[in-house]
């Protein structure tokens, strides 16, 4: 998957699209799921053209990277996650349905999320 520009997280940080947002810094930003999937949907993005968090790795400066990442913190302590607990997910890639190619993480948080994934046979 390559990084489209055209792509709706991408129109979003050039404010064509507007989004409910709650959280900007030099590196990310933070706005609400248009579709929640819990009562606390937050997406968190970094500003940079990264597809994925393998390509987020591999090619984000260490400020970038640190920067996202104590945005994901701050965003889910705002939000009054941290004490009851919350999900940060990031799927990559076609197998993982990664529908924006776009690196971002959901925040999930308000309720009981659930035990993860099935086990394997």
């Amino acid at each position: 998957m390559a990084y489209d520009p055209e792509n709706i997280f991408a129109k979003i940080l050039r404010g064509e699209i507007p989004c409910d947002k709650i959280y900007e810094d030099d590196t990310a930003l933070a706005f609400r799921d248009i579709n929640p999937q819990a009562p606390v949907h937050l997406l968190v993005i970094p500003k940079g053209s990264y597809e994925s968090l393998d390509d987020f790795s591999d090619n984000a400066s260490d400020a970038e990277i640190a920067g996202f990442f104590r945005a994901v913190g701050t965003v889910a302590r705002e939000a009054g996650a941290v004490e009851a607990g919350y999900r940060f997910l990031a799927n990559n890639g076609p197998d993982a349905h990664q529908e924006v190619p776009h690196f971002h993480v959901h925040v999930f948080a308000g309720r009981d999320l659930g035990g993860m994934i099935k086990r394997a046979p």
